[in-house]
């Protein structure tokens, strides 16, 4: 007939040509149903409205077992997409990351703990959360880049800088919310294990002027002094800490009490200069991002489910 346009064969097709082919036949098929995709968008906005309410209780009540569900989630749920659309790469990374990760946390819960082991949590962690930083703000500048038109000086493809960008800042932002979420675990275990720090209550150990309270070694630094390889910290409630000791407890394992009198740390004080206080906007928007990475796939999931059940497509 003179109305139909001869069928191009897909193997023949760019892929930008074949994405529009799809795009309109979406588009036919939906043609007409706008009553059911305004329900559709309804019940999404009411489960995500029911979602939220739960899961800010849920934290509010039994933030432990929230907080274990959650890191649980946000560990499994990434590697599911990841087998299914086979991204080996990012395969790769989750299982050094997992293997590492792992030993520091055999390490960190062992009693009696030994004394180096506080540091080399931190150092790892602190590692991680720098890398992660680092490719994050890579990521974005990446993407910024390819936005402007600047990929076209160098003869990249938009196509090309825009996955590098989003891919880049996707790691960065994934492996920093996990980095933190197990550093505040290990955190935990380390400073209940040895004995200056209760989360419940009052410390089983008096603690010394001269000993920290995070790693439980000597302090060997005045606080007036300048150290060789680190200095000594003395937060506004009078107790004294390595400065890596005290800053991994804060920044990087989320804390933001003292270790042994939980008076609250003032962190801008602990900031030296304005570089170091971008660590702390980096690490709230972490903690705004879990939500997205461990929760909303699963809410999808029940908005699919709901969908189904009632005979919407």
């Amino acid at each position: 007939m003179a109305g139909l346009q001869p069928q191009e064969d897909p193997l023949k097709m760019s892929y930008r040509e074949n994405w529009k082919v799809q795009h309109e036949k979406l588009h036919v098929k939906h043609r007409g149903h706008e009553a059911m995709h305004a329900e559709m968008v309804l019940i999404l906005i009411a489960t995500l409205v029911v979602a939220q309410i739960v899961l800010v209780q849920w934290k509010q009540r039994h933030c432990r077992s929230y907080n274990l569900v959650t890191l649980l989630q946000m560990w499994v749920v990434p590697l599911y997409f990841t087998i299914k659309l086979y991204w080996w790469r990012f395969l790769s990374t989750w299982g050094m990351f997992s293997v590492i990760t792992s030993y520091i946390i055999f390490r960190a819960t062992r009693k009696p703990l030994s004394g180096r082991t506080p540091r080399m949590v931190y150092k790892w962690f602190l590692l991680i959360y720098k890398l992660s930083y680092a490719v994050g703000v890579l990521g974005y500048l990446a993407i910024m880049f390819t936005m402007f038109g600047f990929n076209v000086f160098f003869r990249i493809k938009a196509e090309d800088s825009m996955d590098v960008g989003v891919i880049m800042l996707f790691y960065g932002l994934y492996y920093g919310v996990m980095g933190r979420d197990f550093a505040e675990i290990c955190s935990d275990y380390m400073a209940s294990t040895i004995g200056y720090y209760n989360m419940g209550g009052m410390p089983s150990r008096n603690l010394s002027h001269d000993i920290c309270a995070v790693c439980g070694q000597k302090t060997f630094v005045d606080v007036d002094e300048e150290g060789i390889i680190e200095d000594t910290y003395q937060l506004s409630c009078n107790h004294v800490f390595h400065e890596f000791c005290i800053r991994g407890w804060c920044i990087v394992g989320k804390k933001q009490t003292c270790p042994y009198c939980n008076e609250k740390v003032d962190l801008k004080r602990m900031m030296n200069n304005p570089w170091e206080r971008t660590h702390v906007l980096y690490g709230q928007l972490l903690d705004w991002l879990r939500y997205l990475v461990a929760w909303q796939p699963i809410i999808i999931g029940v908005v699919h489910g709901i969908n189904f059940s009632l005979g919407l497509e």
